[in-house]
């Protein structure tokens, strides 16, 4: 009887689980599923798929930003009797089409970002890669598709969908380059990689800096002594766990005899 109501003491005593942690951890568990089931289809199904997708975030997206805009582009209209020249009227399609009502917004995002989505997953699978030529593609797609539907530009449809595809290439071109700079690590960084794991679990990481100091990179972990260490300033204790690992770890341990 005691140990029963201990147990419900310590359940009471437990905090429950945070509904937005088991939500979050669903759908992760959900989307893992759903990529891991699409790769394993044929190419034009993980398009549509993918296109299909791509094409329903954008319209949520579209409606959304229409809903602001709308009262927007409502004041666009010319006035009546207004005569307009070509160039002027191009201005003002333009300038509509890119403050439309949510159900234009909703078809212009979503004919762009499910033309983008598409292309850069058959880009995707017949590359085996991601790098910028198959972003830009995509984005000049995407950025022809939004001309032609929109109606965005002059008379000329077909240049102004080159044009627009030009635009959007060199700018996710920009972004996708500007992205991997800011994502990847220091060139400096790369090699102490193996370094910093091992100050780390040793919990010296303080030490990092003596290492760069002396040069000390990655391959040079087999071959240390203490008199390198102490060359960097690193006192006897932290040099004697950091000999101690290198002697244990086989992989370290094998380089050495090498």
């Amino acid at each position: 009887m005691e140990q029963g109501k201990r147990g419900i003491v310590v359940s009471k005593l437990l905090p429950p689980n945070n509904p937005i942690e088991q939500l979050q951890s669903r759908f992760k568990e959900i989307e893992a599923g759903f990529k891991d089931w699409l790769s394993k289809q044929s190419l034009p199904v993980e398009a549509a798929v993918v296109t299909a997708t791509g094409a329903t975030q954008g319209a949520a997206i579209g409606a959304i930003m229409g809903t602001l805009t709308n009262d927007v582009s409502a004041s666009l209209g010319p006035p009546p009797g207004a005569n307009l020249n070509p160039q002027a009227m191009a201005s003002l399609k333009q300038a509509q089409a890119l403050s439309g009502g949510p159900l234009i917004q909703a078809r212009n995002f979503a004919v762009m970002t499910g033309v983008n989505a598409g292309i850069s997953c058959v880009m995707k699978r017949l590359r085996g890669k991601e790098d910028v030529q198959s972003s830009m593609v995509a984005a000049f797609g995407s950025g022809a598709m939004f001309s032609l539907v929109s109606g965005m530009g002059g008379p000329n449809q077909a240049a102004n969908a080159v044009t627009s595809g030009f635009f959007f290439a060199l700018v996710q071109g920009g972004l996708f380059k500007l992205g991997q700079k800011f994502s990847q690590p220091p060139v400096e960084d790369v090699y102490y990689s193996q370094t910093r794991s091992m100050l780390s679990n040793l919990g010296l990481q303080n030490y990092e800096k003596n290492f760069k100091k002396g040069l000390l990179t990655d391959t040079t972990l087999p071959l240390l002594t203490d008199s390198a260490l102490r060359d960097v300033n690193i006192p006897p204790g932290p040099r004697l766990l950091i000999l101690d690992h290198i002697q244990r770890d086989p992989q370290l341990k094998c380089a050495r005899k090498l």
